[in-house]
């Protein structure tokens, strides 16, 4: 299991860095992101295949998630009730809407071009460099090895070893189940890694030898995990509680500003010229190793609807998705609002009166614009627009939610690991 004394020293060492009180801003370094590409096609319809293929990525990950935390928690899981946490419901996958096979046949660019917010890093010494998804909803870093010859490798970066002065095989291997059949496996390594300037030594990581054929069309060449250490399927700290630790970066924050134009991540602070006031922030139950801030309510208008929510910031996922029953009453305050029937789990609304839905953790309520509710039209010519709340039943129980981009695009996100907190802030 997960090393309980090494999470715990980790944790200290992350909080020996200065972490701001109020989320003041702090010297610390801008990553780009490119942008995430629209669930909404050139025809201003909801592309349904893409919304499906990224449920399908959702459910793919958060499986994995709760596998890896019982194999790390062992007996530890459920300590304090005495309950396990929930596993992923064994009909889940019957009960997803199957990708087209058109989908699967379409070119890199209409398939999944700019579905995540990927930004360049590198590895060993000299650096290579690699497109990754920075993911705050996993804890691993993994990339191509040049010993991947199989189709999902062709085109993308591979780290080479032997070519790295810094690089160091370890013991063990990794290995990540993912849903359409595959695997993202391979040796575990150490080696030096460098994001915008920020570099962690002996940071451990996987040289994937073979990728799932869901990556075959994806642009990025792996994934750059930024959640808290416990969810690490390798059992080694991510990359950004390393930078704490090593001092790499001088105060233990993180932080996305997510748009159309500008996006980035950035290390060791906050970049002030992204968001206006102070920063709300919230602590978070990181039992379960997510960026998970408790006690949200849920609110259509001025009007509570759900109260005593966990939500789960996942920079990984693109909507919010909740459990079905608490997402039929949030759509039961919404007038004019209906099951979509084309693509289950998914609601309509009229398109000419967008719902006003907002989150909110004891503070400000943080409102989801009219832009970022609305994954397009329901069919060309339609009066209704498909919105970017859905129901999915991850095992996670009634009262958490996964808030993605379609949250995140309208706040500023600051995250905290000193304190184990998730801060908010207005949009500049």
């Amino acid at each position: 299991m997960f090393p309980r004394a090494d999470l715990l020293l980790g944790i200290a060492l992350a909080l020996s860095v200065v972490s701001p009180a109020t989320g003041e801003s702090a010297a610390g370094t801008t990553i780009p992101l490119r942008k995430r590409s629209s669930l909404t096609g050139a025809d201003g319809v909801f592309n349904q295949s893409k919304a499906v293929a990224a449920t399908h990525r959702t459910v793919n990950k958060h499986r994995q998630n709760r596998i890896t935390l019982q194999e790390n928690r062992g007996h530890l899981i459920g300590r304090d009730s005495g309950i396990a946490p929930a596993s992923l419901p064994a009909d889940l996958e019957s009960r997803l809407v199957p990708r087209a096979e058109k989908h699967q046949l379409e070119a890199l660019t209409e398939l999944e071009s700019g579905r995540e917010w990927a930004g360049t890093i590198t590895i060993g010494t000299p650096g290579q460099p690699f497109l990754v998804d920075f993911d705050t909803g996993s804890a691993d870093l993994w990339v191509p090895s040049s010993s991947c010859t199989g189709l999902p490798c062709t085109g993308k970066s591979k780290y080479n070893a032997t070519k790295s002065s810094t690089s160091l095989k370890q013991s063990g291997s990794f290995s990540i189940l993912y849903g359409d059949g595959g695997t993202v496996s391979g040796p575990v390594y150490s080696d030096t890694v460098t994001v915008a300037g920020v570099t962690v030594k002996n940071q451990f990581f996987g040289p994937a030898t073979a990728l799932s054929p869901d990556f075959a069309t994806d642009p990025i060449d792996g994934i750059f995990g930024l959640a808290l250490p416990i969810l690490s399927k390798i059992r080694k700290f991510p990359f950004f509680a390393n930078a704490a630790a090593q001092e790499s970066v001088r105060v233990s924050q993180f932080s996305f500003y997510l748009a159309d134009n500008g996006s980035e991540l950035y290390l060791g602070g906050t970049d002030p010229t992204k968001y206006t006031g102070k920063v709300e922030f919230h602590n978070v139950d990181a039992y379960e190793g997510y960026w998970q801030p408790t006690g949200a309510k849920v609110k259509v208008g001025s009007g509570t609807i759900l109260t005593k929510l966990e939500t789960i910031i996942d920079s990984g996922s693109t909507i919010i998705y909740g459990d079905p029953a608490a997402i039929q009453q949030i759509y039961a305050a919404v007038p004019g609002a209906q099951p979509f029937e084309e693509a289950k789990g998914y609601y309509t609304f009229p398109c000419d009166s967008p719902p006003v839905i907002s989150f909110n953790w004891g503070g400000k309520d943080w409102e989801i614009s009219a832009d970022n509710v609305n994954l397009g039209l329901a069919a060309v010519d339609s009066p209704d627009c498909v919105a970017a709340l859905a129901a999915l039943d991850l095992g996670f129980g009634p009262d958490v939610f996964i808030l993605g981009d379609a949250f995140m695009r309208n706040v500023y996100s600051v995250f905290d690991m000193g304190r184990e907190a998730v801060g908010f802030a207005a949009l500049a």
